[in-house]
């Protein structure tokens, strides 16, 4: 007697496909009308309760050390302004605050690391030095809740500071003086060569820590760039970015932000790898693929203006980036001083066309 035929194998239904969101899109190579949005420091002074959560923890380092209360400042814009994306509220400071130099944040004087670097031999005062990468897990902590919290057309970008700006900082023990470190850089490039190679080993796995947490995009501030000459710009720049573009492109994408890297822009991306590279407001495209995500370029004292003067610089940055794969942003962070209103005012222009 013949079997009766065997039954088709049961199909689970599959999962409903989420588009992935338009920031990631983008650094896919894909182009998107209106681009994504969102703007360093988004998450800042600027805003109301921004201040007032800053004010009740008593202190930045206290804010920033707390998953709690730096996930909702992370979240806030973008709850209040719709952004695309969420960029992690931490500092890029914490990477030699682990590494062992003490940091606080004085009202109206700015970051101080101590010791200052400067005021030893470097080889000496690495060998002082102990990495406690332990000391990065509130933020890694903050990443979680962020992700959590986030809707999934949101990306979530994770952040450090590149190398070279980070030891300025260490050189120094403050921000702006940046000539501890390019007289290091000449006088004892040994010594330097092992700091900044510290610094990258840190940076790798505080990155891939934020990735493996969360984060879906990683963006390397090298904000002090610009000062360096082309072959000091190799050394310290690009060498150290492309070993954390190695470690961790493959993981998720890299955005560089070269900030004032100028005609040394087309190395940068092609010597490092990056997925992407954000503009400040004086660089020009020329020279970059045409393929190539690009972020930014937007004049940070144009939202601070507001006003027709914020529709102008918009449109042309706009038509500059036009049929390219872009990522709408700042040049560099927003002003402490900007109204909301004018955010508000940029975000309207945009998505009315």
């Amino acid at each position: 007697m013949a079997s009766a035929p065997a039954s088709p194998p049961a199909v689970a239904p599959s999962a409903p496909q989420v588009p992935a969101a338009p920031l990631l899109r983008v650094l896919r190579g894909e182009r998107v009308d209106p681009p994504p949005v969102w703007l360093m420091r988004q998450a800042g002074r600027y805003l109301p309760e921004y201040r007032a959560l800053r004010e009740a923890k008593g202190g930045f380092m206290e804010l920033l050390l707390d998953p709690e209360a730096a996930a909702e400042v992370t979240v806030q814009p973008v709850r209040r302004f719709g952004m695309d994306a969420a960029i992690l509220f931490s500092d890029i400071l914490v990477v030699p605050w682990a590494m062992g130099q003490a940091l606080a944040f004085e009202a109206g004087e700015g970051p101080r690391l101590t010791p200052a670097l400067k005021d030893a031999p470097l080889m000496l005062a690495l060998q002082a030095m102990t990495t406690e990468a332990g000391k990065l897990a509130p933020v890694i902590e903050t990443v979680r809740r962020v992700r959590a919290a986030l809707a999934p057309e949101v990306a979530l970008i994770g952040f450090a500071g590149g190398p070279w700006t980070v030891a300025t900082y260490m050189l120094a023990g403050e921000g702006g003086n940046l000539e501890a470190a390019r007289l290091a850089a000449y006088r004892d490039p040994l010594g330097f060569r092992a700091l900044v190679d510290r610094i990258t080993n840190v940076t790798i796995g505080y990155l891939a820590a934020q990735i493996s947490a969360g984060a879906q995009a990683v963006q390397v501030f090298d904000s002090w760039a610009g000062v360096l000459p082309p072959a000091e710009f190799d050394r310290w720049v690009i060498r150290p970015t492309a070993q954390i573009v190695a470690a961790i492109g493959h993981l998720a994408p890299v955005i560089g932000f070269p900030r004032g890297a100028g005609q040394q822009l087309a190395r940068y991306v092609e010597k490092t790898g990056v997925t992407a590279v954000s503009l400040d407001e004086t660089a020009v495209p020329d020279g970059l693929p045409t393929s190539l995500p690009v972020q930014g370029n937007l004049d940070p004292v144009a939202l601070l203006a507001g006003g027709e003067a914020l529709d102008r610089a918009l449109d042309q940055c706009l038509a500059r980036f036009e049929g390219r794969p872009h990522v709408l942003n700042l040049g560099h962070g927003i002003d402490k001083e900007t109204p909301v209103a004018h955010v508000e005012q940029l975000l309207a222009r945009l998505r009315a066309r």
